[in-house]
């Protein structure tokens, strides 16, 4: 396979980029703003950039989109630039894959749901809450109108290396690991299933090799609220200095709604794949260390 990934300089894009190499595929990872080692350049709100690396050229089999703004109070405040940055980069994107005839992949979220009934599975009903959410779900049913050949991988509180050490766990890790004390405030009534960027890219790499499209929910076993995956990491680090107070949502006044009872069941990927074993919580931290 010849894959070009959108936004390889981040968590999900990284580990693709990583696994997709190491299983022979001819890859090219771009970044926008933040370069990491062997990525280039490409503006997906501007494909007429001369600087842009020339996909065309290059010819891939699949366009993987990882690219994306993830900061979702940011997004409430920030609507067209939300937009811009979910919505019109993926029809950009797509527009591309369908004149070179790539199959396109595109990373959603378990925030196209309105958290009342997680965990959830593919085929129940969406009903976003926030404008980072209904940004997501519009990209991602613009995607599967596109072609009945495109994939869309839904994840949630994804975790792994990446070199930033944006992700919750792996900041958690380092800042233990690097004797800091941490300050905590934490939802305890938003629940998840947090899932290793790697096992995606794992999962992803399968579900291309074997020709799957729609839509597949990718999570791990784990399912717990956010204090219970903090102390789920904390619990490797005894010497560890922090305050962790445990909040409701409601009192976090958090910008944007989140839904509460979230988390995905991967249970269409798994009837495919009995044997996929993935990962958990406790696995990532103890190779960390």
């Amino acid at each position: 396979m010849k894959i070009f990934i959108s936004g390889a300089s981040g968590l999900i894009g990284g580990n693709c980029l990583q696994h997709f190499s190491a299983k022979g595929c001819e890859v090219v990872g771009s970044y926008f703003s933040f370069k990491t080692e062997g990525t280039f350049y490409f503006d997906t709100l501007n494909l007429s950039n001369p600087d842009n690396f020339d996909i065309r050229s290059f010819a891939p089999d699949v366009i993987i989109h990882c690219g994306a703004l993830t900061h979702v109070d940011y997004c409430e405040s920030h609507i067209e630039e939300s937009f811009q940055k979910t919505v019109t980069s993926t029809r950009n994107l797509l527009q591309l894959a369908t004149d070179i005839q790539a199959k396109f992949v595109y990373i959603s979220t378990d925030y196209v749901f309105d958290g009342k009934a997680g965990p959830y599975h593919e085929e129940d009903c969406t009903q976003p809450l926030s404008v980072y959410a209904k940004h997501k779900l519009e990209a991602e049913q613009m995607v599967l109108l596109a072609s009945p050949s495109h994939l869309v991988l839904r994840v949630t509180n994804v975790y792994g290396h990446e070199i930033r050490n944006k992700n919750f766990v792996s900041r958690i890790v380092s800042q233990c690991l690097a004797k800091e004390s941490l300050s905590l405030n934490i939802p305890f009534d938003q629940y998840a299933t947090p899932v290793n960027a790697m096992d995606v890219a794992k999962a992803m790499y399968l579900l291309l090799r074997d020709g799957h499209n729609g839509i597949f929910h990718i999570a791990s076993t784990d399912f717990m609220n956010r204090v219970e995956l903090s102390l789920r990491v904390l619990k490797y680090f005894p010497e560890a200095t922090y305050s962790l107070i445990p909040m409701s949502t409601e009192r976090m006044q958090q910008p944007a709604a989140r839904p509460l009872i979230g988390g995905l069941q991967k249970t269409k990927f798994s009837a495919l794949y009995p044997q996929f074993l993935f990962s958990t919580v406790d696995d990532f931290v103890k190779e960390f260390l």
